[in-house]
């Protein structure tokens, strides 16, 4: 996914706040449900972050043209864990590895049914 750093992403001099990485990452993620003409909040439950390793590569600045990549490293019966990426050109910004976790809609952990598997998998895998 595709996205432009506006002023709001920024500080005063121009920088990407540390924590919209964050939120860029989570955009891809929503946008990936969006293009299929769907939510991340399904019928049955939705994800939430589990875990998060990051790593700050480099700084996006004001302007840039930044692109989110997202790819499947794990499913597990009720979670999985992504790979997100954040380049501006071919250069990479940020990593984060990401675990989602199935819940319903009362917080209680759930496994992923094989539908919502098959999705996941046409959504980050490739």
């Amino acid at each position: 996914m595709k996205l432009r750093v506006y002023y709001e992403d920024t500080d005063t001099g121009g920088v990407v706040y540390h924590s919209n990485y964050l939120n860029f990452c989570e955009r891809a993620r929503s946008d990936a449900f969006f293009q299929k003409g769907m939510t991340p909040v399904l019928e049955n439950g939705h994800f939430v972050a589990r875990k998060i390793t990051a790593d700050y590569l480099s700084s996006a600045k004001l302007g840039d043209l930044l692109d989110v990549k997202s790819e499947l490293v794990e499913m597990r019966a009720a979670s999985f864990t992504l790979l997100q990426t954040i380049y501006k050109e071919n250069k990479k910004l940020f990593i984060m590895q990401i675990t989602l976790a199935y819940i319903t809609s009362e917080g209680k952990p759930q496994k992923i049914n094989d539908e919502i598997k098959e999705l996941i998998l046409s959504l980050f895998n490739g």
